[in-house]
């Protein structure tokens, strides 16, 4: 997937990528998203916080 993102990046730099379905609402699943350079998860409505904050967590650990 890693490698699709990037060669998708370098034809189209603005491409947006993401997933659909229950992996988009799972803690660890969202931050190997962010790691690979996924754009967006989408998830059920109820996993929407979960999602949320798995993905500040991905980024402020990118950060550090």
């Amino acid at each position: 997937m890693k490698t699709a993102c990037e060669l998708g990046r370098k034809t189209r730099p603005e491409i947006k990528l993401g997933i659909c379905g229950e992996h988009g609402g799972d803690p660890s699943s969202v931050e190997f998203c962010h790691q690979i350079g996924l754009t967006y998860v989408s998830c059920s409505p109820f996993r929407v916080p979960i999602a949320r904050l798995a993905a500040a967590q991905a980024a402020i650990k990118e950060m550090k």
